[in-house]
């Protein structure tokens, strides 16, 4: 489980299937852990559906609960609102 919650914190939201190939487990083991871990509220997760070049791609994505990734260095300052 640790190998996929590291996994998440350093890439971010994926696919199940993604998740699978990068930590070198079968689809079924990590969608078991994956279960586990969004009943014990370590990750959120939801089905998926996107298309491919006209390929249907299903799964389950998923990232960590909680967690907001470091914002991007370079960002534009926020919109500054001018009162009239």
């Amino acid at each position: 489980m640790n190998e996929i919650l590291q996994y998440l914190k350093t890439h971010g939201e994926r696919l199940d299937a993604e998740i699978a190939e990068a930590v070198g487990m079968s689809l079924a083991k990590v969608r078991i852990q994956l279960s586990e871990m969004t009943i014990k509220g370590e990750v959120m997760s939801y089905q998926s559906t996107k298309f491919e070049n006209g390929k249907k791609i299903e799964g389950i994505r998923c990232r960590i609960a909680g967690f907001v990734p470091p914002a991007a260095p370079g960002r534009k300052s926020k919109v500054q609102l001018k009162l009239s």
